[in-house]
């Protein structure tokens, strides 16, 4: 999809681009952050407690992201030792970026019905388009993070939860099978037409409806029909 976007409306691809690189820093810059505060400098020390997509964004991941809708951002690192409540401290380190994505999501949405319903800009302007595709891009990257398989921010609260020994064997599927399963699903969603992540996009959509007060799959076809 994005080379025939980048082939049939290359500004919009440029704006998609810019997107997902916002989306991702401050996905990632939420978890350095938090851990900063809660007391770990790790993330600080190596550069990552910046606004810089670049000390961010993955190369590969980026690309893969862009051709197949899966990749990466750069993993931001944390020493559990230096905080200062090790067990939920990580919950809160790791459900810093989804929490951000959500934030970024309705600010975007806030600034598109006002722009937008507003009159002070049309539809299909480059910069309504990157509103809704942050809104877009933010909402889906919160609700896959929040899976609760390693490596996704959900896995902490997953094993912050279930972390009694009755649930070990429960733990060792999640954090084994878990990946693996993930992975499969992933190529099968990228390389057919099966919507295997249907409940991701079901409730990205709907909640990108409710910010903007209209069909956002509908605005999503009138972009790409562009190409």
């Amino acid at each position: 999809m994005f080379l025939n976007l980048l082939f049939g409306s290359p500004a919009v691809a440029i704006v998609w681009v810019v997107a997902i690189a916002a989306s991702l820093t401050i996905h990632e810059f939420s978890h350095a952050l938090v851990g900063k505060l809660r007391g770990d400098a790790t993330a600080e020390r190596e550069g990552r407690l910046t606004l810089n997509p670049m000390a961010h964004v993955d190369p590969m991941g980026l690309i893969l992201l862009l051709l197949f809708g899966f990749g990466w951002a750069k993993p931001v690192p944390y020493n559990p030792y230096n905080l200062k409540d090790p067990k939920w401290d990580s919950v809160r380190i790791a459900l810093a970026g989804p929490l951000a994505n959500l934030l970024m999501a309705v600010l975007a949405g806030v600034a598109f019905r006002l722009l937008v319903g507003g009159g002070l800009i049309s539809g299909l302007n480059l910069l309504s388009v990157f509103l809704f595709l942050t809104i877009l891009l933010n909402l889906f990257l919160m609700f896959f993070n929040v899976i609760p398989v390693h490596p996704l921010d959900g896995s902490k609260l997953f094993f912050a939860l279930f972390d009694r020994p009755k649930y070990a064997a429960l733990r060792a599927f999640v954090a084994i099978r878990g990946p693996q399963i993930l992975m499969v699903a992933v190529l099968v969603s990228a390389f057919t037409s099966l919507n295997i992540f249907f409940f991701i996009s079901a409730p990205a959509f709907a909640t990108c409806d409710a910010l903007l007060g209209q069909s956002c799959g509908g605005y999503f076809a009138a972009i790409f029909a562009r190409m």
